[in-house]
């Protein structure tokens, strides 16, 4: 039987934390921006603001008219300013003309609320609805465009990463995770701050439960998903390495594509990139494993490289997410048919990629009348089995060629309705319907 063992105090946990994060600050002070125009600035009165955090601004001389938004938060016993100097996306913000918001924890510890209800529910408040004030009062003030929204953060702030896609998956395009750990790892309900099971990379779960954690957050959306990247080190012994794995069971998950690679690469000798669901840039998943590293991430060079997987390296307006992960509206046809009886019924649906780019990796989202249920299914993984349901691909037609079809269907329980779906979407994109 293993050994019990003592939970940490919360004061041990921080000087863990902040140990792993002073190599960090030393390396990328030397980085840091040192003579801008511009200047990080203090916003008071941005909105609701339930755990009152503070919000800081840096807005690059460089900013178009319409400028995107990165929203970059801190670790435990950190604060806005602190990432602001430390890090190097304000410097790339100069380069490359994006606002950057940067939220302070206010609260003993210097850490955000990743654990709490409140914290893992669309509007449900704590520091997810603070921070979601930020990014509204950039757009009303600062003219920034809500189409190009983004996260990153380091520990505790990879964790809000997390956490804000799920929370707000209509709100931020993608994501750029730094030693985090999936959507709801961290859940306690003690009032606690501190999951010691999480941290320790033992909490494992099915690629789908982490999934239906993530949607759960949102119940009933069924636009598109922000694609996501994660960071994390092999060595890492405050949110140890295991938990790198289990957020990419879970955004493989929620974005609909498969779990094996569709690329890897080594842009480092000691760096192992896989890209999930497409083999460009913007891949709808992209991991990156650092071998031999704690928890001192992001170090010289990631954030740059963070950037480019957003899409915001560059002038303007950043391309569209690959082809083969978002079909444009239109590119798909769906055709369903039904044979009922008394209380049941079976559907077939077949999906025809109509477009001229291949897409690798799928989730065909759509609505049941009411008094359906799924009771079992083929060719795909359907999740919830009633209400808004997203059917994904499984390993062996998760690809489908310009003009390819994939059959899948289910049975279903009904009370009387044997309706059919109004609409369908495909990776978030409309279909037709025959």
């Amino acid at each position: 039987m293993p050994r019990t063992r003592r939970r940490p105090g919360l004061r041990t946990l921080l000087t863990a934390l902040l140990a792993g994060v002073t190599p960090l600050l030393a390396a990328l002070l030397l980085t840091a921006p040192s003579a801008q125009a511009a200047s990080l600035t203090e916003v008071t009165g941005f909105g609701t603001n339930p755990s009152n955090l503070r919000m800081y601004v840096y807005r690059p001389d460089s900013a178009p008219a319409r400028p995107a938004v990165l929203v970059a938060v801190h670790y435990c016993t950190g604060s806005g300013p602190a990432f602001y100097s430390g890090t190097e996306f304000a410097s790339l913000a100069d380069r490359y003309g994006f606002l950057v918001i940067y939220p302070s924890a206010t609260r003993s510890g210097g850490c955000f609320d990743v654990s709490s209800p409140q914290a893992l529910k669309r509007g449900g408040g704590s520091d997810p609805v603070g921070i979601m004030s930020m990014v509204t009062y950039a757009q009303q003030h600062y003219g920034a465009d809500p189409a190009r929204v983004f996260v990153t953060g380091a520990s505790s702030g990879a964790m809000m990463t997390n956490v804000l896609l799920g929370d707000y998956p209509d709100v931020f395009k993608a994501g750029a995770a730094f030693m985090g750990v999936p959507f709801g790892c961290f859940a306690t309900t003690d009032g606690s701050e501190w999951n010691s099971a999480c941290a320790n990379g033992t909490v494992v779960r099915t690629p789908q439960q982490w999934g239906d954690l993530a949607r759960g957050a949102y119940p009933g959306y069924n636009g598109p998903r922000p694609r996501m990247q994660v960071w994390h080190g092999t060595e890492d012994t405050t949110l140890r390495y295991p938990n790198f794995g289990e957020e990419i069971k879970q955004w493989t998950d929620v974005l609909g594509v498969s779990q094996t690679p569709a690329f890897t690469d080594h842009p480092q000798s000691t760096w192992t990139r896989t890209r999930y669901g497409g083999t460009g840039t913007q891949a709808p998943v992209e991991a990156v494993s650092i071998q031999g590293t704690g928890h001192t991430l992001p170090t010289s060079g990631m954030a740059a490289r963070a950037i480019s997987f957003f899409g915001l390296d560059s002038t303007t307006t950043p391309p569209p997410t690959d082809p083969p992960t978002t079909p444009p509206a239109g590119a798909c046809r769906v055709a369903y048919t039904t044979s009922a009886w008394n209380t049941g019924l079976t559907a077939s649906i077949t999906v025809t990629n109509t477009g001229t780019a291949p897409i690798d990796g799928w989730a065909l989202a759509f609505t049941l009348p009411a008094g359906q249920t799924i009771t079992s299914g083929w060719n795909a993984t359907f999740s919830p089995t009633s209400g808004a349901v997203t059917a994904r691909n499984v390993a062996y037609n998760s690809t489908l060629a310009p003009g390819a079809s994939t059959t899948l269907g289910f049975q279903a329980n009904h009370t009387g309705n044997t309706g059919n779906p109004a609409s369908f979407t495909l990776n978030g994109a409309a279909c037709q319907v025959n």
